[in-house]
């Protein structure tokens, strides 16, 4: 069912983070972005100034908090502060990429919760509601006190995969934790799915990883919600391929792509890369692997069924 733009109530406001990512969805949606400008003083105090009248309207901000996440967060919050002093009926909180939420749990002692901490000062700042996208830990939902729609973008993903037509497919989870997502995305795409049981620290190569499911001769998809330094994922492929597949594609939603990512996926035997547009990347991190897909038409979908009062939960049905 297609929605369509009801009103001028509705305001969507980009800061520093993803402003191509923002524009694209408030194409989508049929209007333009409000008028604000992101400045910063020399000695790294930010300002904002909200350019236009906003009063009694349903604001959205859109703001991934990637790298730099701190000033990115300090954006949100000041602009959160002055949406709600120029009295906006609502303010909603788009937010493409949630930094932080793999720190959403205590590993050890005197350990911060730093997932929560960043949804008390979101919610304190003056939020109404927050959407986002295959958040890293999907029980950070539980740390907001208002609305929050996690979309997914599986089903692009999904699509964009089935129109290759692919032969073979065996969708593969990188690790233990990822087998539900892996189990999902499978079914979508009608294959079995593989693990990579790995041994050694998270945080360095794996000392051993071996494969549990039948590989041998067929076309391999790892599948995640993050590529960081890209060392999980290059790993990965090469494990398969010494496995016995044909040949590895990887897909992830979040490409963060920090250090040495781009070197470790070029020098990997994957195939091709395919990621979204939830964080902007910068040339110098492009790599011929990389394919970037758009998820500015499901936010804009989302912003407009919720601007006009209309379930979400087809979002979560393809």
């Amino acid at each position: 069912m297609s929605i369509e733009y009801q009103n001028e109530e509705l305001k969507i406001f980009s800061l520093s983070s993803n402003p191509s990512l923002a524009e694209a969805i408030a194409k989508h949606t049929g209007t333009e972005l409000g008028k604000c400008s992101v400045k910063t003083f020399s000695d790294g105090e930010i300002q904002i100034n909200i350019e236009e009248s906003i009063r009694g309207c349903d604001t959205y901000i859109v703001q991934s908090t990637c790298d730099p996440a701190d000033q990115h967060i300090m954006e949100l919050l000041i602009m959160l502060d002055a949406l709600k002093r120029a009295s906006a009926k609502t303010i909603n909180v788009v937010i493409p990429y949630y930094g932080y939420a793999r720190q959403d749990r205590k590993t050890k002692s005197r350990e911060p919760i730093t997932a929560k901490l960043i949804a008390d000062l979101i919610q304190k700042a003056g939020a109404s509601r927050v959407m986002s996208l295959d958040i890293h830990a999907p029980q950070t939902q539980g740390f907001f006190d208002v609305p929050v729609d996690q979309l997914t973008g599986f089903f692009i993903q999904a699509s964009y995969f089935s129109k290759k037509n692919l032969e073979d497919i065996v969708v593969v989870a990188p690790d233990h934790g990822s087998v539900k997502r892996a189990r999902q995305f499978a079914e979508r795409l009608h294959a079995p799915i593989a693990i990579l049981d790995r041994r050694g620290p998270r945080n360095s190569s794996p000392t051993e990883v071996n494969v549990v499911g039948d590989i041998e001769g067929k076309t391999a998809i790892l599948i995640d919600d993050i590529v960081d330094t890209g060392r999980r994922v290059s790993t990965g492929a090469q494990a398969l391929m010494d496995n016995g597949a044909k040949e590895v594609y990887a897909t992830c939603t979040h490409p963060v792509l920090s250090g040495i990512a781009r070197q470790n996926i070029d020098q990997s035997p994957l195939k091709e890369l395919v990621v979204t547009d939830t964080i902007p990347i910068p040339e110098e991190k492009l790599s011929d692997k990389i394919t970037q897909l758009s998820v500015a038409p499901l936010f804009s979908d989302a912003i407009l069924r919720v601007h006009n009062q209309e379930p979400v939960s087809p979002l979560f049905e393809d």
